[in-house]
């Protein structure tokens, strides 16, 4: 398995000035999330910008096809670029894991989940799409909105592209999602 990095910005109740969390938990019915921790560059978007210029960051990028991730393939090079920053969330994924990640220990990080995010690497089918009730309830997902299970999540995913085969963010891939236990944790002192 391919261990990728990123740093997603924190989504909870002390981003802006809360209302904004209050109107995803009302929209979302996610009502036991206590943060949400997800690859959605909407709800959770990327804390910096790679250099895409001549000379820029494009040894670290990780692409697929012709989309670009979001993800890197160095955690020094995330390290590096999020210097100066306090609050965020510094991600290690695996995508399409082939064991059980939930078991795997990666130092100073914590497995958080297993994601579903759509083909584009855009929009998470957990957390940002109303809900797809025909295949997953609010409960099957834990208090950081990602499922808790390596056999749950494909059940899920397969599941939810046979229930919904036309609808692009059904058709998804799993992704196993660490989080550093101490980088990006310090909340901002004015909130």
């Amino acid at each position: 398995m391919d261990y990728w990095y990123t740093a997603k910005e924190t989504y909870d109740k002390d981003y802006e000035d809360g209302s904004s969390w209050t109107k995803y938990i009302e929209f979302s019915k996610l009502t036991h999330l206590t943060e949400l921790v997800s690859l959605d560059g909407m709800l959770n978007g990327p804390v910096f910008e790679p250099d895409r210029g001549e000379n820029g960051d494009w040894d670290f990028i990780v692409t697929d096809d012709l989309y670009e991730t979001g993800l890197f393939n160095s955690l020094d090079y995330v390290i590096k670029k999020i210097k100066g920053k306090e609050r965020f969330n510094l991600l290690t994924v695996v995508k399409e894991p082939t064991e059980k990640c939930e078991e795997i220990k990666i130092p100073d990080f914590e497995f958080v989940g297993y994601e579903l995010l759509d083909q584009d690497y855009s929009t998470s089918a957990l957390s940002n799409c109303g809900g797809f009730d025909e295949t997953f309830k609010p409960n099957d997902l834990n208090h950081f909105g990602l499922i808790d299970t390596f056999d749950k999540a494909y059940d899920i995913r397969d599941r939810l592209f046979k229930n919904n085969p036309e609808e692009h963010h059904a058709d998804c891939n799993v992704f196993a999602i660490w989080r550093h236990k101490e980088k990006g944790r310090v909340k901002n002192a004015s909130r």
